[in-house]
């Protein structure tokens, strides 16, 4: 029996819309809203840390940490007076000036986040260290939620008073689903 001329595209256009479906119901099982639980997630990350920056990668944590709970003053205590903060374009050159700007919207955003650390690198020579962080972040934007790709890097330095961070750099996109 012969086919219809038409029938390879037919063919295609169901694979295609069985491949759609079957890609939205693995999207809402993957990302459902409901089963979205806020906090930090770092047990599956790959991590690439070298030993001599072990320290100062247990001060990067515990300022994300800290931020994601709200506790300002305890994240604030691991930043250098002086540190520089690029973020979206924009800069923010001293604690005090992160203080009166973005600590207060950065802690609301990510109360409600789940956070997943995938990679982690850092390295330290002498006072100075730098820690290099890959995240995805589901955030909830009204009702719809947000993927983001992010990416973190902070410079610490160490003093009598052990590291501190001196400079951080976040950088985000919409997620590629």
């Amino acid at each position: 029996m012969n086919s219809p001329p038409f029938a390879p595209a037919v063919v295609l256009a169901i694979a295609l819309s069985l491949a759609t479906s079957a890609a939205s119901v693995h999207e809402q099982e993957k990302h459902n809203v409901a089963a979205m639980k806020p906090g930090r997630d770092v047990a599956g990350a790959r991590l690439e840390v070298d030993p001599t920056a072990t320290a100062a990668v247990a001060v990067v944590e515990r300022f994300s940490t800290a931020l994601a709970a709200g506790d300002i003053e305890r994240a604030v205590a691991d930043l250098d007076p002086k540190v520089l903060i690029l973020e979206s374009g924009g800069v923010e050159k001293s604690r005090d000036e992160y203080l009166a700007n973005h600590a207060k919207a950065d802690p609301d955003f990510l109360k409600d986040a789940h956070v997943t650390l995938k990679h982690r690198s850092a390295r330290a020579s002498g006072d100075l260290a730098w820690v290099a962080s890959e995240s995805q972040i589901h955030a909830m934007k009204g009702a719809d939620m947000m993927m983001i790709d992010s990416t973190e890097t902070m410079v610490l330095r160490r003093n009598a008073d052990g590291w501190k961070i001196v400079h951080i750099h976040w950088s985000s996109r919409r997620a590629n689903r």
